[in-house]
Parts: structure tokens; sequence; C-alpha cells
């Protein structure tokens, strides 16, 4: 079992608004408000790549931790939008934050972190040290600026967990991850292409049903319902899909994470942006049952039921 020692989170300095959108697309404020919830979103600058944004999510999140680089013995790095086909961005990551041990990049898409918490706590008691997960993404450099139905919809940004082995029964106590193959053209770059093509309202969908099917699985896991949750962490892909699920799961919109308002969808980064921020916020308390839940291209899903504190 794993404990989150640390989060952390980075996010570009530039914001593009839907004003920003009304100005040069066939499309409004209140439009794209009404059936997504995102006002506005942060934009990588030019020469900011996935490793800058990793880089410093990393590091916010070991200082979180009170550990250093050389503490961390593995580097899982969730991302769809790598700098470059060879070698992995973890590599990179790796080499400028000045960590050991391996590193290795994990695409699962927008449920890539809870992929990687998942992944990373299985190979914890064979480390020496923790484990540094971080979810990076660059999304806007793989978005028809031109398309309306996808433009407005995806941000870049990164967040990181520290993991640390649990001594004390807090830390990961279940999970649930899934594939369905035969959905993957619902969201997709088909070869030769350079930009993702979508079906929003299958995807709308599905992603209701797997949230809900997979976090009812972990919690079946946990010997736990939804009620004793206190913190709900959904990927943030859309207001409507995070209302449908919490709803559904019988979570209230108090006890549910929501910051797609300000981002929009960060894919891999989005659970552990939102992660970061509740933390900080105060909303996360030692002994707290902590839900997340994460859907993307694949289709793949993932949950996490977590015991906070460290």
């Amino acid at each position: 079992m794993s404990v989150i020692a640390g989060v952390g989170m980075a996010v570009p300095e530039q914001r593009v608004t839907n004003a920003d959108f009304e100005a040069r697309l066939d499309t409004t404020d209140a439009w794209i408000t009404e059936r997504t919830g995102i006002k506005e979103r942060r934009v990588a600058a030019d020469g900011e790549k996935t490793r800058d944004l990793a880089v410093a999510a990393g590091a916010a999140a070991l200082k979180d931790a009170g550990l250093t680089p050389d503490d961390v013995g593995l580097l899982v790095l969730a991302t769809a939008t790598p700098d470059q086909a060879l070698p992995a961005t973890a590599a990179f990551v790796q080499d400028e934050l000045g960590t050991r041990g391996g590193a290795f990049d994990l695409g699962a898409a927008c449920a890539g972190f809870v992929y990687g918490l998942v992944v990373a706590s299985s190979m914890l008691a064979n480390l020496e040290g923790s484990a540094l997960v971080i979810g990076a993404e660059t999304l806007t450099r793989i978005v028809d600026p031109d398309d309306r139905s996808t433009a407005v919809l995806f941000g870049d940004g990164a967040g990181a967990a520290v993991l640390l082995p649990s001594v004390d029964g807090r830390g990961l106590l279940a999970w649930d991850m899934g594939c369905d193959g035969s959905a993957a053209g619902l969201l997709e770059i088909r070869p030769g292409e350079s930009y993702l093509r979508m079906d929003g309202r299958e995807v709308f969908r599905r992603a209701v049903r797997v949230v809900v099917e997979s976090a009812e699985a972990t919690l079946r896991r946990a010997g736990m319902s939804a009620s004793q949750v206190d913190v709900f962490v959904p990927h943030q892909a859309n207001r409507r899909i995070i209302d449908a699920a919490a709803s559904r799961l019988g979570i209230p919109e108090d006890r549910t994470v929501v910051n797609v308002d300000r981002y929009g969808n960060t894919s891999a980064a989005s659970i552990p942006i939102a992660l970061a921020e509740a933390a900080a916020d105060g909303r996360l308390q030692d002994g707290q049952l902590v839900l997340l839940s994460g859907f993307g291209a694949g289709m793949t899903w993932a949950s996490a039921l977590i015991r906070w504190g460290s």
C-alpha cells in the first residue's frame, strides 16, 4: 500500500478565455459555458514543453513532501502529448529534476494519472526511496484551433504526487482500471493527421457510465460506499459529465472537486491538478476518504480510493 506524501502542480501563465474564442470562432461564451462549464483554460507559451510543466509540478510535489530528487527511486510520467517520439519525455524530466532509478512514460490518456498511481504503488515495495507520479500535457498543440467543437475544451498543465510506502493503514485502499478498445475511434489522432477527432456525444454517454461503474467497483473492493466518500476528485473533462457522475454515485456537489471552469480538460494532468488545489485549499484532511476517477481515449478508465494522510 502506498500513501501520497506530497502533491504539486504547474500551469502556463497564458489564459485563453471564452471571449477569445468568440472573437475568432462561430461560438459564444454562453454556448461554451452551458455545454462544458469551461470559462478559461491555460495555454503553453511558444517553446514551453510538456517536460517543462512536468518538471515544475514534480519539484513542487517533492517540496510539499519534504523530499529531494535524490529520494526518488521511480518516475512515472502520464502523458498523451510527449515532446517527441523517442526517447520518452520522462527521460528529460528525470534529467532536469535530478531523480534516480527508473523513468518511463505511461499512455492511458485522461485516466493516465490514476493508472500511474496504481503502477507506481505496486512497485514501491521493491524500490529504494519514493515514487514520483506526474501527469503533464500540452494538449492545445494537438487540437485544431479552427474546430469549435474541440478547440474550446482543452488546456495545458501538469500535476504530480509523491508516493511512499504506507505504515499506518492510510493511502491507496482499492482501485479499478480497464479499457474498451472497441471504442478507441471515439477520440483519436489518425495516422498521418495532426489533430485529434472526437465523437463528443458518444464520449459523454460512455464517460458517465464508466466513471460510475469504475468508482462503484473500487468502493466495493474497499468495503466502502459512496456515502462514506469525503472528497470526490473526478477527471475534469466537462462539468455536465462531472455533475451527472456525482449525482448517480450519490456524492453531493460540496464533496466534489471542480476546477474545469479555470483549466478546461488537461487530460492526464487534470486529476493531480485538482488534487493539488484541494490540498492547498485545506479540503483534504487527515483520515478522509478521497475517490479519484478518470476516463479517456482508448477508451480507458481508472478509479482509486485513498485514505488521505501521510
